[in-house]
């Protein structure tokens, strides 16, 4: 089998999973070429694990001090650019296409008649589950960026339909955690705010990732660059994690077992969506507005909740290689009834209850 693998760069989390599925997919013995685009090819980092991969300016989304901007996104936006290359990408040599939220070669596929499945967080929203729902513009985007005929959306809950579990790169990583040691990743945030506010709660170590602060010691705040291995080895230690609503960073919080406080970039209906369903399964808390008194009443108030997930890509690239796109379900139930239940939170699938109902989820807990 031989397939071509889009994957939408603007964010880590994407990269992520796809890591995860890179590993998987070699062992497996697939022949896989990827795609990235939506960052500037010299921003991407620790990219080994792709091979010879390719780079496209795609699409991506301009934000300032923590909210969108959309003035300068459809600035930004090259259509033409976009429209040329999803016509030179040709995807007849693959046996399938698969896209992680990527447009170049999911309309590509789709130009050309070509199977693809879209796989990743965006794609559970086909369903009915908790969401934002006071942009219809940006929900009608988020239908169709990335078009794909068969979908494997991943969620924190699978909401009563055929819904995967996050995807989690790194299981085996070892957790070491501190107590008083915080990892804060907030990307769309003004950083020079961000360690105000970290300043502010002087009880405890924050250690900041960010790239428009030089590295180094700031008091109780240490500041670090992206690195994947050094973000991983913060992660592994420390058992807070203070970040944006983005999917896979607080999948992976929730693998680890953290205290996590997540703020949406405003205007940006995934992550809106992401902080009330993690309000509603009780799974972490949610802000609008952080500052430092923000911070320090969750870090003294906050439980943490670990939940631990199966190993999502070697099934899911078990069902591609048997080439039967029939038995979503059965893959997504297989995988739910490995995940064990927390605090009164069911996983397991009840397919006589196929719609998610608000009220049964609220009252888990």
């Amino acid at each position: 089998m031989k397939i071509l693998y889009g994957v939408q760069g603007t964010g880590n989390g994407h990269i992520t999973r796809a890591r995860a599925m890179a590993v998987e997919m070699q062992a497996a013995g697939l022949e896989v070429d990827f795609v990235f685009s939506g960052r500037a090819p010299e921003d991407y980092f620790d990219m080994s694990v792709f091979g010879n991969y390719r780079t496209f300016e795609g699409l991506s989304f301009v934000a300032r001090n923590g909210q969108l901007d959309l003035v300068a996104t459809y600035r930004k936006a090259n259509f033409i650019r976009l429209y040329k290359d999803i016509r030179a990408l040709n995807t007849h040599g693959y046996d399938l296409v698969i896209t992680d939220f990527e447009p170049i070669v999911a309309w590509a596929a789709k130009r050309q008649g070509v199977p693809c499945i879209g796989f990743g967080h965006q794609y559970a929203f086909k369903y009915d589950i908790p969401r934002y729902k006071k942009n219809v513009i940006a929900q009608w985007i988020m239908s169709n960026f990335a078009p794909a005929a068969t979908q494997l959306g991943a969620h924190w809950h699978h909401f009563g339909h055929p819904i995967l579990p996050p995807l989690i790169h790194g299981q085996t990583l070892v957790n070491s955690a501190n107590a008083n040691q915080v990892l804060v990743y907030l990307p769309f945030e003004n950083s020079e705010a961000v360690l105000e506010w970290l300043e502010g709660v002087p009880a405890y170590q924050f250690r900041l990732h960010c790239k428009d602060i030089d590295p180094g010691v700031y008091g109780n705040v240490e500041v670090f660059g992206f690195s994947r291995d050094v973000f991983q080895r913060n992660l592994s230690e420390c058992e807070s994690v203070l970040c944006n609503a983005g999917f896979e960073l607080n999948s992976e919080a929730l693998q680890l077992g953290r205290r996590i406080l997540a703020k949406p970039l405003k205007g940006q209906i995934e992550q809106h969506s992401n902080a009330i369903a993690l309000d509603l399964l009780g799974l972490a808390k949610t802000c609008d507005v952080l500052n430092s008194a923000t911070i320090q009443d969750w870090l003294e108030t906050s439980r943490v909740v670990q939940i631990s997930y199966p190993n999502v890509a070697k099934a899911v690239v078990a069902w591609l290689q048997s080439n039967d796109d029939s038995n979503v379900m059965d893959l997504c139930e297989s995988l739910w009834e490995q995940t064990p239940n927390v605090r009164g939170i069911n996983f397991q699938y009840d397919k006589d209850a196929p719609l998610w109902d608000v009220n049964k989820v609220t009252a888990c807990h």
